[in-house]
């Protein structure tokens, strides 16, 4: 239980944080419950350290309707992200973690795929308003794992994958599905499409299909990913694209 406003406190939160930057090597800082101090203090730390990359761990809840399931506008969530990158810099190397997309994603891939077209058509996570400063991810130590606090459908991970892996944002693989649950073999594939592609975090993103069942983007007119248990999709594939990557209910081109 830190006093992020005493002086002292921020001037040795700072040398540390350059002692690891300059002499152990490490060149990018995850803030942990970063809704347990103000952005202004995140400011000064990223300020005064000068990391390459920063991350904030701002996870609140979406907003639910009288279903128990998330509203389909959650844009003051997004919102929050968004403001807390623009009062820690936005034109620095602070982001955030799309804990918008990830609750989406979540419901989703139960049959509810639509949910992955905004009312404005764009994505509906904070990918859809400011990719750059987005980090994408499917679990993480607190969602998934031996916590389990808001776990991703376990039979559907790799739907989520399919999905940051081609999209905008700079996506985050967790290090128990990539090494523990045999996953590592169809991650490394789209890993390595994105790479091939070029697809970076700035990506045009064109949504061509928002159904129950079906999930069909265009990613800078080179990727095209689906999602979803539809098959007969291929009047909707343009020609030259030819299946790269497929598995349980997705398959990429």
């Amino acid at each position: 239980d830190i006093d992020h406003l005493n002086p002292r406190v921020q001037k040795e939160l700072v040398e540390w944080l350059n002692w690891l930057r300059t002499d152990v090597g490490f060149d990018g800082w995850r803030f942990d419950f970063a809704k347990g101090y103000s952005a202004d203090v995140a400011k000064v730390y990223v300020d005064r350290s000068e990391p390459s990359f920063a991350v904030a761990e701002i996870w609140t809840s979406l907003a639910y309707g009288g279903d128990g399931k998330p509203n389909l506008n959650q844009d003051p969530h997004r919102q929050e992200l968004v403001n807390w990158v623009n009062k820690v810099g936005g034109s620095g190397p602070a982001t955030t973690f799309d804990f918008t997309t990830k609750g989406i994603l979540n419901v989703a891939v139960e049959g509810e795929l639509w949910r992955l077209r905004g009312t404005d058509g764009k994505a509906p996570g904070m990918i859809g308003w400011w990719p750059a400063k987005a980090v994408t991810f499917v679990d993480n130590h607190d969602t998934g794992s031996t916590q389990h606090m808001w776990p991703f459908p376990s039979d559907r991970v790799m739907q989520g994958y399919a999905y940051i892996l081609t999209h905008p944002g700079t996506p985050c693989i967790f290090y128990d599905h990539f090494f523990d649950w045999g996953l590592k073999e169809e991650i490394d594939r789209l890993v390595s499409i994105r790479t091939r592609q070029g697809i970076h975090s700035e990506s045009k993103l064109q949504i061509m299909e928002a159904d129950a069942d079906l999930y069909l983007a265009e990613i800078d007119g080179k990727v095209i990913v689906k999602l979803g248990p539809r098959y007969d999709v291929g009047h909707l594939i343009p020609e030259g694209f030819k299946v790269v990557a497929h598995g349980n209910d997705y398959a990429v081109w």
